[in-house]
């Protein structure tokens, strides 16, 4: 059995599930969110809590068990508390700017870059070199946060570019003749 999937989901007080034949909506302080999942697995909602369960152990039930159950406790997180990545900018001359809704980004190029957010994500700006993509799904956020890092990737040999906070970037030696000292 899935270690993940037999787990149960706490639904805190202000959140709502509502569950019928396969779509689950749940609204919650933050907004609403809704999925369609799989007919075969049962989610049941028992106590406050709730529960996935799956009709027999067949291979496709086994995979989709624990992913039906992230998936929904990332819901109910997201309805309740949010989620948001953080990047940073390093550079010289690199910085971002909040204009209304949009993210403007100049990072190196001859002209900056703007980025719409999609409904449901916004951006904040704190410095001139941080940027914090915030929403309450989690795979949106995930994947606007890797559009706008995207706009210019972390370079190995010189360190500049858009990274996620806390992120290592293993940094590259670059030609030999620079990297020792006298060439005998």
């Amino acid at each position: 059995m899935s270690r993940v999937g037999k787990s149960p989901i706490a639904v805190p007080p202000g959140v709502e599930v509502k569950i019928e034949d396969g779509l689950i909506t749940v609204k919650g302080p933050k907004g609403e969110l809704s999925r369609q999942f799989q007919k075969e697995l049962s989610i049941r909602r028992v106590d406050g809590v709730l529960q996935v369960e799956r009709p027999n152990d067949d291979r496709v039930y086994r995979s989709l068990h624990g992913t039906v159950r992230s998936l929904l406790a990332n819901m109910v997180q997201g309805v309740n508390t949010g989620f948001q990545k953080v990047l940073d900018l390093s550079g010289v001359g690199y910085r971002a700017l909040k204009s209304g809704e949009n993210l403007t980004l100049q990072v190196g190029y001859s002209h900056p870059v703007e980025i719409t957010p999609p409904s449901g994500i916004s951006f904040q700006v704190e410095g001139n070199n941080r940027v914090i993509v915030t929403g309450i799904d989690k795979e949106l956020v995930g994947q606007v946060a890797a559009k706008v890092r995207d706009v210019r990737r972390v370079d190995p040999y010189k360190g500049k570019g858009i990274r996620y906070a806390g992120e290592v970037v293993r940094r590259k030696a670059g030609k030999a003749g620079k990297v020792g000292g006298k060439k005998k």
